[in-house]
This record gives C-alpha cells, structure tokens and sequence, in this order.
C-alpha cells in the first residue's frame, strides 16, 4: 500500500497549500486595506539589516502568522465574523515594524491567503514547516500583542531584544544580549545553508 499517492499526508496537503499560496499576489505593508478576511500571511524582507542577508530580496519569508476571527480562541465566532482579520493583523504588523529602531517598515512585503476559519492554524504550520521563517523558528516574539497592564512586566522576546523599540515591550527585561541573539541568527541561517 505505500506505493499509492495519498493526498491527504501531511507533506502532500503542505504541497498543495504552498502551491495555492504562491499564487497570490505580494503588496507592501501599506497597501493590506485592500486584504479581505481570515487566514494566513506571510512578510518577506528586502532591506539591509545585516542579519537578514541571507534572505534580504529573495522569495524566503521573513515571518508566517495567522489571522483568526474575533472570538475564534473561545469558539464564539459570528457568521460573516473575520472579515478583517487578515487586514488588522498585518496593520498591527506595520505598527511593530514603524515602531522599531533598526528595521524600515517600507524594506517589507506581504502575501495573505483568505481561508475557512477551521483550517487556519493548520495552514499557518504549513508555512511555518515550509517556509522555516526565522522569525518564528529562532526569534520569537514578533507576533505578540501588548500585555495587560498587570501583565507588562516579564521577559523581553527575543524579537524586542534584537530589535527595540515598542513600548509597550520596553519594561521587559532582557534575559540576553543582543550579540547572543544575533549568533543565534547567524547559526540558523548557516545550518540551512549546509541542508540546501
């Protein structure tokens, strides 16, 4: 039996979801009024923060995340709900990246994909399985949404560590260096080199 194609392994529905996804049209941060509902996204990096090099201009994303309906969390989504999820997400993206000091928000592209709200999450580790953005295999954090104020205080990301700059993750304090993190980076990307 293994010798038959089965569509629904893992790898193949990756495939298939890769596949739709690179059929859709990149547009810069400023221009995701236009993007109309739930689903998955994708930036890519075309700058020149040194770090980033080996996928400055390339079709590697930087980052994959999801955009869920507005109470998708707690299983009270309302029909027609999401409709500017996707939109929202990368707006509050576009705001984390004016925000910082080392990053320009215009060095940034975008692809979003519209999904039914179920498969969401499972398209979103797709990306992240295919793609390996090193946003989300090495510096955690960028997604994060601001905390409560009785929850402001903790760990710095890893993401705010390497790039300051949001306020509202300024009081929390930094569990390492930014060299450790950069080396952290570095490693990552040469580790792919020497798998591809």
């Amino acid at each position: 039996m293994s010798d038959y194609y089965d569509p629904l392994t893992w790898e193949n529905l990756m495939a298939g979801l890769v596949v739709h996804f690179e059929r859709q049209p990149c547009m810069s941060l400023a221009e995701v009024d236009t993007v109309r509902g739930p689903g998955v996204y994708v930036l890519f990096y075309n700058g020149p923060y040194p770090a980033y090099e080996p996928i400055s201009g390339t079709p590697k994303p930087i980052y994959a995340g999801k955009a869920v309906p507005e109470g998708a969390r707690k299983g009270k989504v309302k029909k027609n709900a999401g409709r500017t999820a996707l939109r929202s997400r990368l707006n509050n993206h576009r705001k984390s990246l004016e925000a910082v000091t080392n990053l320009d928000v215009n060095d940034f592209e975008c692809r979003s994909l519209a999904i039914i709200p179920v498969w969401i999450t499972l398209a979103e580790q797709f990306l992240i399985d295919y793609y390996a953005p090193v946003w989300n295999k090495v510096l955690d954090g960028f997604g994060n949404n601001p905390q409560g104020k009785d929850r402001e205080t903790g760990k710095a990301s890893l993401w705010d560590t390497l790039h300051p700059g949001r306020k509202w993750a300024a009081k929390r304090v930094r569990t390492r260096g930014e060299e450790d993190v950069l080396a952290l980076v570095t490693e990552f990307f040469q580790t792919e080199e020497e798998q591809t």
